[in-house]
């Protein structure tokens, strides 16, 4: 009897663990000089997504890289490397605050929500510092952070 109570927990779990991956969605966000929203720009810079799921960056035209500003409480903190595709696996709800380093000033910048945004004050300050420094696109960040749920 042990033994096919052992079997059926590991049949349970393959199944569980099979039905979550099945249900992760994979999301793209292309890095580009220009779109109809203005000047270097994540596509899209709002993206809405749950936990599980994973979000690859394509640099799509030359020069751009993705670096996290504000992250959930226990998520990674992520950096990718110029001009190569960055994958991402989503395991923290909240928000997730990030931009394109060499094009900081232009609010080349994006917002990821994970379920329930459970740091959202933590990101608005983000937002917050980095739409101060921005040059150009001013009020694109505040855009994508208004659509928060």
């Amino acid at each position: 009897m042990v033994k096919q109570t052992k079997l059926g927990q590991l049949a349970f779990l393959s199944l569980a663990f099979f039905s979550v991956s099945t249900l992760a969605a994979h999301h793209e966000i292309r890095m580009l000089d220009n779109n109809a929203e203005g000047g270097m720009v994540f596509e899209p810079g709002y993206l809405k997504a749950e936990v599980g799921d994973t979000i690859t960056f394509i640099p799509t035209d030359k020069g751009h890289w993705v670096e996290s500003r504000a992250i959930p409480e226990g998520a990674e903190k992520f950096l990718s490397k110029e001009d190569e595709k960055f994958t991402l696996t989503l395991t923290h709800e909240g928000v997730y605050v990030y931009y394109c380093p060499p094009h900081r000033t232009m609010n080349m910048s994006g917002i990821i929500q994970v379920g329930k945004p459970v740091n959202r004050e933590a990101a608005q300050k983000e937002v917050e510092k980095i739409e101060k420094r921005t040059k150009e696109n001013s009020g694109r960040l505040f855009d994508y952070f208004d659509q928060i749920q």
